[in-house]
């Protein structure tokens, strides 16, 4: 695969820079820095979005073996944060192996997981856990190619707005849009698919994508550990023991981080208490398998995390969190782990019920047994039938209130 897919010079031609926006200066105190020259962008960024900047082949040690070609990319979008000023996101893309179908191969859209806010904690740099390894792999073995966008401000510099909808679900569209006009052999016969935050993201991209951008041919999504936030969210006790460490506060430094992204002036100790604070700095840099490690060691529970500030700061930036329509155009399939400690069950069937009533075609799945990250993988018995009946345009029979299986 050559260096750059599509030349620079063609790239200008067809985004005038009106803006003139530039990459913003690195920030170590989100996490910027130490990848590879490849994320940085010099000189204004083009402002149309969508468009493949360049790309480089990616080292078969952070590759799956099933692609036929495999490589980053580097792409414009859209600051889902103000939602005007272009930005620069960077990802993988994969081919899958053997000659591409009439009318090109379809694509999967992928949406990670947690994996931090570091740029050196995106996909495309790190190596992706065994988990996804093996999950996208099959989509290869059954013929769509990959998109994996690593979403804004992972990889590339500025900061990456945890959980927040709408940046998410730029990246995940730009990807695509980057994918169909600067690489050879796709169709516009999309699905989107995502695990815990990109669980979120996909469903959030769903409901985004008719408006950014209608062009694409968004035919479903499939999601699993899919995150709920609102407002009775925020304000249930969680079940289990509070005092017991627990690993997925993880994701709340990460949430404390972006609280202090949208408001520079709100202080750690507002968030969080004084035996949280050196595991939340390490939250700045530390990618989530390590932090996981470190909240267990230092013996962070609920019940000795939190300062006052925390929930008032989550609700403050609840609009950026919640989802902008539970009713989307196209059929979702949401796969949900009745084992699940990291996504509370309760609250992803909660999503199921609230998007059937909105009108939403649902085949939902709840699992018996499995927790947050086995669900994935065992999903796919029932998400490859579901993705082959929406990329066919078969019916998809609803499942509001799915029974454990």
């Amino acid at each position: 695969m050559h260096k750059s897919i599509v030349p620079l010079l063609a790239i200008l031609m067809s985004a005038t820079v009106t803006q003139a926006a530039q990459v913003p200066a690195p920030d170590p105190r989100q996490g910027d820095g130490r990848v590879s020259p490849f994320y940085t962008w010099a000189g204004a960024i083009p402002d149309a979005p969508g468009r493949m900047l360049r790309t480089e082949p990616l080292d078969p040690t952070l590759g799956l073996a099933q692609a036929g070609q495999q490589f980053r990319i580097l792409y414009t979008s859209t600051n889902g944060m103000d939602g005007k000023t272009p930005v620069v996101v960077s990802g993988a893309f994969f081919f899958p192996k053997g000659t591409p179908p009439a009318g090109g191969w379809p694509l999967i859209a992928w949406a990670h997981g947690t994996t931090g806010i570091a740029d050196i904690c995106a996909p495309s740099w790190a190596a992706r856990s065994f988990r996804d390894v093996s999950y996208l792999n099959t989509w290869l073995e059954q013929g769509y190619a990959v998109v994996a966008t690593d979403y804004q401000g992972l990889g590339t510099p500025g900061p990456h707005p945890y959980l927040a909808v709408r940046p998410e679900a730029y990246s995940v569209l730009d990807g695509i849009r980057a994918a169909l006009h600067g690489l050879p052999n796709l169709a516009n016969r999309i699905v989107i698919v995502g695990q815990s935050q990109g669980g979120g993201a996909a469903f959030a991209t769903a409901g985004i994508a008719a408006t950014y951008a209608p062009e694409l041919g968004v035919r479903g999504t499939v999601a699993t550990g899919v995150p709920y936030i609102t407002p009775a969210l925020l304000k249930a006790k969680p079940s289990g023991d509070p005092n017991r460490p627990d690993p997925t506060i993880a994701y709340l430094l990460y949430l404390g981080l972006f609280a202090q992204q949208t408001n520079p002036t709100l202080g750690e100790a507002a968030l969080f208490s004084p035996k949280a604070l050196p595991v939340f700095e390490l939250a700045r840099t530390s990618c989530i398998g390590p932090l996981e490690s470190d909240v267990t060691s230092a013996g962070l529970t609920r019940s000795n995390t939190y300062a006052e500030g925390f929930r008032q700061a989550l609700a403050a930036n609840l609009p950026a969190l919640e989802y902008t329509t539970l009713k989307l155009a196209r059929p979702v399939f949401i796969g949900t782990g009745a084992a699940d400690h990291d996504v509370s069950p309760s609250s992803q069937l909660a999503l199921v019920k609230d998007a059937c009533g909105a009108g939403t075609v649902v085949e939902a799945h709840l699992y018996a047994g499995l927790s947050h990250s086995p669900t994935v993988n065992a999903s796919l018995k029932d998400s490859l039938p579901f993705v082959r009946k929406v990329l066919a345009g078969e019916p998809i029979t609803p499942i509001c209130e799915p029974q454990a299986e």
